[in-house]
């Protein structure tokens, strides 16, 4: 299983997803907020209520990690094809709301998926979407790149399939996030290949830590460094890598092991799934 991908990289030649690695820091205002909560509806019919999901998680990582993946799964059940990265760089907006009131909402076949909060607000919603405009404050970069890259990024991953992101107000204060892809664009390969069309691709070396955390159970830096042949910064960086996509999660010892999101994944790896 270890040597699963040591042989070559992939034949697409695609992007290596590495994350910067984020701070280490003892103290944490936002990771120490303690339970975080939303609640995502599903329209699985106009005429008919929802059906309601509450996620709940323990600090800001952890409840991002968690609604990011469980967004994309209800909107992919539903037939949709809305990108999970552009999923994540939402869920981590929520950041500059401290979570307050968020709600998930998902129409459309899962074509469409409307996040809003009762934060803020966004002032200058034309300058939110261009790259370099901030308000992330200290203790927000230790959760999110904090850089002014997440609303850009989603926008134009978005546009690559043929879709929207639009922003409003939320009624009283706070903001709406509207994330649209059209029902026909792509539809039956998303359907044929799911995870092609949703995931960044991973490096070989990615995959083979995958298969390696299968393996093992749980995994380290220091694990992945000695079984891989890589240098300890390499194997913390890539692991970094596939937590922030919530392919990998960690305990307070910091072992990563596989989400479910993860295993899903790894078993399309296996089954040869191409795009990955």
């Amino acid at each position: 299983m270890r040597q699963f991908y040591a042989a070559t990289e992939t034949a697409s030649g695609g992007a290596v997803v590495d994350y910067p690695s984020s701070a280490q820091t003892a103290a944490d205002a936002h990771d120490d907020l303690g339970a975080l909560r939303a609640r995502i509806a599903v329209y699985d019919s106009p005429a008919a209520p929802p059906r309601v999901e509450d996620v709940v998680a323990q600090g800001a990582r952890a409840f991002i990690d968690t609604l990011s993946s469980t967004v994309y799964e209800l909107a992919h059940q539903a037939g949709g094809s809305i990108p999970f990265v552009v999923i994540r760089e939402i869920a981590e907006n929520l950041i500059h709301a401290d979570f307050r009131e968020a709600v998930v909402t998902i129409t459309d076949g899962g074509n469409t998926i409307r996040f809003s909060d009762q934060g803020p607000g966004i002032r200058d919603k034309d300058r939110a979407v261009l790259p370099g405009f901030s308000t992330a404050s200290a203790s927000m970069k230790s959760i999110i790149r904090g850089v002014g890259s997440g609303l850009p990024v989603a926008r134009e991953c978005l546009s690559f399939s043929g879709g929207s992101l639009s922003l409003e107000d939320n009624l009283g204060h706070g903001t709406v996030v509207t994330l649209t892809v059209s029902g026909d664009h792509g539809h039956a390969s998303a359907r044929e290949e799911p995870y092609a069309s949703s995931f960044p691709r991973l490096s070989t070396r990615q995959k083979q830590i995958l298969s390696l955390t299968l393996e093992l159970g749980s995994i380290g830096p220091s694990s992945v460094s000695r079984e891989l042949g890589i240098a300890l910064s390499t194997a913390y960086r890539d692991l970094e890598a596939l937590e922030r996509l919530s392919l990998l999660a960690s305990d307070d010892t910091g072992k990563r092991s596989l989400t479910p999101l993860g295993e899903r994944v790894l078993v399309r790896l296996l089954d040869g799934g191409a795009g990955l």
